[in-house]
């Protein structure tokens, strides 16, 4: 490592006008391209509307170190944009929330919290703007802000992660360029002390994630982005897989300096053969062949407890993968009772299991007998397709959400653990998933036929194909086990054999108790003819001395095309 420039990603997330890009513009000693908003859309209306990127260098403490180079991924704080901070987070290595310390935490400061929470492991809060503060009163307001982050972090996993005060413009936003910021050098220095050195492995298939594309006239096209996995080198060829096309790499750069090659982690521009930029907003680029386009995916979800709604089967959210956002529907589902304390298996789905169908996502104090799997999963089916390499993150969010509201959008995030690539997969690849739905029908035994027959009722609607369910076994309230046999007229009712081998029978079939129950109707039908009267289907008759109760029970695949009912043994 001795030597060689080291890129670390800090992003700058907060609410809208709490000062990030200030803050952006008083640390950083080199701007990209796309920095302190560059856009004439961003300076005509005043605020941040895309990801800017900027760096300055940490010298090494000790000889034998690399040089820092902490690049800052500067996220825009309007409501609207949370497709864009979503992707600033996915890559970074430690955030700083930025508060203006005059108003605290806002809705959107607690947005990019619950992002942070996903996205990166460390955390360092910004109070800015403390040159609006009252001299004489300054150190109490910043001292009682402090306390008030210190009770928002509590119950987040940055728990007593430090909080520094700044003023990044003195003045504001008009003030002039002369005016020193505050607290400057003390922010850096937390910085080195709060930044890991990480581990970088540039092995693997090449994998970049690219936020801006523009042209250079006689040079090419060029991209600029952060290499998530793998390195590249000059001369390399490239895979847009949005644009289904390949590219030579001719030339990169990193924060202007002409460079060979790069690796996981370094922020890069990459100049390949000319292509109509507009066509690259923002995506991937990656080794010829490395990425796929899946149609539907299984993910792993948990949700955001700060999210109000419930997570419903067959509703739409806001799905980010990667630096896509796509409408995605969910249908969610759980491990079977007897596995439901199983530790989760975080990078892994295993198709040959048999999974529990659900209505919703089961939260602690939603789940029907108290009992919450440690881990569900949902099956999500885009509404367009999407590139993206596997185990990446996924976030759901309700993004149609008044922006007004005082309310979290983020609803739930995963793993994507399996994508279904086939165009085909509700035919092709669904039928291997084996989700069910535990079907439960309650009916009443209406009489006895003999010995090893009795007549049910009450278990099937009048106009019910009955010939579907023959074959299937039903219990009675009195213990036996029949099975029914076939449609007894053409009310719903119909006609349960119990076998000889039944556990509780009586020299086979019914047992002595149960005949007991269900004969006072037989023996007033059949008074002074020494046997059983047998009424025809539809007669009035007494009910049976005590009511015995059938059930039926048996599981329906959801993918299964021929919706067969199936019983475990």
């Amino acid at each position: 490592m001795a030597g060689r420039r080291v890129n670390v990603n800090v992003g700058v997330l907060g609410h809208i006008d709490s000062g990030k890009t200030a803050l952006a513009r008083a640390l950083s000693t080199t701007a990209s391209t796309a920095a302190f908003d560059k856009q004439p859309q961003s300076r005509e209306r005043g605020i941040t509307l895309d990801l800017g990127f900027s760096c300055f260098a940490v010298p090494p403490s000790a000889a034998g170190e690399p040089l820092l180079q902490v690049t800052l991924v500067d996220c825009p704080g309007h409501a609207s944009l949370i497709r864009t901070i979503i992707g600033g987070a996915q890559i970074i290595d430690l955030m700083m929330l930025v508060i203006d310390v005059t108003k605290g935490m806002q809705t959107q400061s607690a947005e990019c919290l619950v992002i942070g929470q996903i996205a990166c492991q460390k955390l360092v809060v910004v109070l800015n703007k403390i040159d609006l503060l009252e001299d004489g009163k300054r150190q109490a307001a910043i001292d009682k802000m402090t306390k008030k982050m210190q009770r928002t972090l509590e119950s987040t996993k940055f728990r007593g992660a430090p909080i520094i005060p700044v003023a990044a413009k003195p003045g504001g936003p008009e003030a002039p360029e002369t005016e020193t910021p505050q607290g400057i050098p003390e922010l850096i220095e937390l910085l080195k002390s709060q930044i890991s050195i990480p581990t970088r492995d540039p092995s693997g298939p090449f994998l970049m994630a690219v936020d801006h594309c523009f042209s250079i006239k006689g040079q090419g096209t060029v991209m600029t982005g952060t290499v998530l996995s793998g390195s590249v080198s000059l001369g390399d060829s490239v895979e847009i897989p949005a644009l289904k096309v390949v590219k030579k790499v001719k030339s990169m750069q990193m924060f202007h300096t002409p460079i060979a090659s790069a690796m996981q982690g370094d922020r890069l521009g990459l100049c390949v053969t000319q292509f109509d930029p507009k066509l690259l907003e923002r995506g991937l680029v990656c080794a010829p062949g490395s990425l796929h386009t899946v149609h539907a995916a299984v993910v792993s979800v948990e949700k955001i407890p700060y999210f109000r709604g419930p997570l419903l089967t067959k509703a739409k959210f806001h799905i980010t993968v990667g630096h896509e956002t796509v409408m995605g529907r969910l249908l969610f589902f759980s491990p079977v009772p007897d596995r439901f304390d199983r530790a989760p298996e975080p990078d892994a789905f295993d198709f040959s299991r048999e999974y529990v169908f659900q209505e919703r996502y089961l939260c602690a104090d939603g789940a029907p007998d108290g009992r919450r799997p440690r881990q569900q999963w949902a099956l999500v089916e885009f509404e367009k397709p999407v590139t993206c390499p596997r185990l990446c993150l996924v976030i759901g969010s309700r993004l149609d959400a008044d922006i007004h509201s005082n309310t979290c959008r983020l609803a739930f995030h995963g793993v994507l653990l399996h994508g279904l690539e086939d165009r085909d997969y509700a035919e092709r690849a669904l039928p291997a998933l084996k989700v069910y739905k535990l079907k439960q029908k309650q009916g009443l035994v209406e009489r006895v036929m003999d010995d090893h027959s009795v007549i049910g009722r009450s278990l099937f609607k009048k106009e019910t194909n009955i010939q579907l369910f023959v074959g299937l076994e039903v219990r009675l309230s009195t213990g036996e086990r029949g099975v029914i046999d076939g449609a007894f007229g053409q009310s719903g009712k119909f006609k349960v054999h119990v076998p000889g081998d039944c556990p509780r029978s009586f020299a086979g079939g019914l047992n002595p108790e149960t005949m007991q129950l269900l004969t006072p109707a037989l023996k007033k039908r059949g008074r002074g003819r020494g046997e059983a009267a047998r009424p025809e289907e539809g007669a009035a008759r007494p009910e049976p001395s005590q009511p015995v109760a059938l059930s039926l029970t048996f599981k329906r695949y959801v993918f299964d095309p021929h919706k067969k009912m199936v019983q475990s043994p």
